[in-house]
This record gives C-alpha cells, sequence and structure tokens, in this order.
C-alpha cells in the first residue's frame, strides 16, 4: 500500500513538486518565526505543522515568481492570529473550569447586600447620611458641609457607623 506522501493528485506536476522541496527547505526559517509568536517547543511545532498544512492545501494559489518565504510567513501569522482570537473567544479545558471557580456565587452577594441595607436602616439618620456621602468618595470636608457640622464631628460620626454596621453584620461582610 502506498504512503499518504507518495498519494499525489493527477496534476501534480513537476513545478508543485519543485515548490514542496522549497517549502521543506523553509521550514526552520518557519520554526524561528513561529518561536516570536510562542514560546514552548510543542506550540511551535503545532504551529508550523498547521502552516503547512494550509499553505499544502492551498498551493495552488501561490503564483510562482512571488516569494514562497512571505507567502508562508503570512500563512503562519494569520494562522497565529485565527488561533489566538479563538482562544480568547473559547476558552478551554483548563482555562473555562479556572474561570468557572473564580467567579463568586451571586446568590450570596445578593444576600449580604440585603443583609448591608437592613444594617444601614438601623443606624440614626446622621450616621447614615455621614457614611453614605464618605463611602462614596466626597470628602470630609465636603460631607462635612453637607450635613452641617465640623468635620471632627463627621468623622466621629463615620467612624461611629463603622463600628455599628461591624457589630450590626458580625463582621462576615468581609468575607
Amino acid at each position: 500500500m502506498p504512503s499518504l506522501s507518495s498519494v499525489r493528485p493527477a496534476s501534480h506536476s513537476k513545478e508543485a513538486s519543485a515548490i514542496e522541496s522549497e517549502i521543506v527547505a523553509l521550514t526552520p526559517a518557519l520554526r524561528a518565526f513561529a518561536r516570536r509568536f510562542v514560546r514552548s517547543d510543542d506550540d511551535v511545532d503545532d504551529l508550523v505543522q498547521e502552516t503547512l498544512l494550509k499553505a499544502l492545501n492551498s498551493l495552488h494559489l501561490y503564483h510562482p515568481g512571488t516569494s514562497l518565504k512571505s507567502w508562508l510567513f503570512t500563512i503562519l501569522r494569520n494562522t497565529f492570529c485565527t488561533n489566538y482570537r479563538r482562544r480568547k473567544r473559547e476558552p478551554t479545558g483548563v482555562d473555562a473550569g479556572l474561570e468557572q471557580i473564580a467567579i463568586a456565587p451571586t446568590q450570596e452577594w445578593v444576600l449580604k447586600e440585603r443583609e448591608l441595607q437592613q444594617a444601614m436602616a438601623l443606624l440614626s439618620e446622621d450616621r447614615r447620611r455621614a457614611l453614605t456621602l464618605v463611602a462614596a468618595g466626597t470628602s470630609y470636608e465636603d460631607a462635612a458641609r453637607m450635613c452641617g457640622c465640623r468635620v471632627g464631628t463627621l468623622k466621629s460620626r463615620v467612624s461611629r457607623a463603622r463600628e455599628c454596621l461591624l457589630s450590626l453584620l458580625g463582621n462576615h461582610l468581609s468575607d
């Protein structure tokens, strides 16, 4: 039984054989170019193999007289870019598993938010307003002006509000 490499289509010419020989001669240059995109030897081999497969399947599109090396390098670069975009779009295996593990369950955060809202409702109006303003990023000076009190008074209200929330929530909100 003939090997797959010896089976050629009827239209296979000597010119195509010469181009295939030139492709084989350019394989080390392809490997060196592939190393710019990927680091592991296995990934380099995979990228070069995929490039050679695409090139041999598209040999009828190659125009003799143009640079075969540039044509192969373009195929390699486009293959890498396509694979890179695919990996970003469709994570597989361990990457997909890690993404699922890293996401905290949303229902737990909903419960924590509800507990925080209930605890905030138990604070006095002046402490709740002071804490809300400071937590929203308002400076102590501006928040004190809005609350109609001195900066020291506002800081005291914020501190007492935090202490009260910690005691009401049992310090488990920060998990």
